[in-house]
């Protein structure tokens, strides 16, 4: 199995959960109100998404529903994945490689497999 083969594997996992833990959420709420907001907060900061993310999405989404009248789950998981959208591509993610030489920090859960990284000419 290659490198990115792994990493896809893992990020596939991370998904999951996430996704288990999102659908969870909507399971056990029925209306759209502030404790299934701040329930959706936790799990973002619980998933290492981090708190100011988190509370910037939370925040951007309690804006969205009030503007768009939002009233259901499925209105709801589809703002929220346009807030985490957004914020993804707001994110310069380019790498800066112009000095030599250059330090790579990988960060990650433990078990991702980070001790596999190889970079050459760095």
């Amino acid at each position: 199995m290659g490198f990115f083969d792994k990493l896809k594997q893992g990020l596939s996992k991370t998904k999951d959960s996430f996704d288990e833990k999102i659908n969870n959420v909507f399971s056990s709420f029925r209306k759209v109100d502030e404790d299934l907001l701040e329930e959706l907060e936790e799990i973002l900061i619980m998933s290492d998404v981090g708190a100011e993310t988190s509370t910037q999405i939370i925040e951007n989404l309690r804006n969205r529903i009030k503007k768009e009248k939002i009233e259901d789950e499925e209105g709801v998981k589809n703002a929220l994945k346009a807030e985490i959208a957004q914020i993804l591509d707001e994110v310069d993610n380019s790498l800066k490689l112009e000095t030599h030489p250059s330090v790579i920090l990988v960060v990650g859960v433990n078990g991702v497999r980070k001790n596999n990284f190889y970079w050459k000419n760095c």
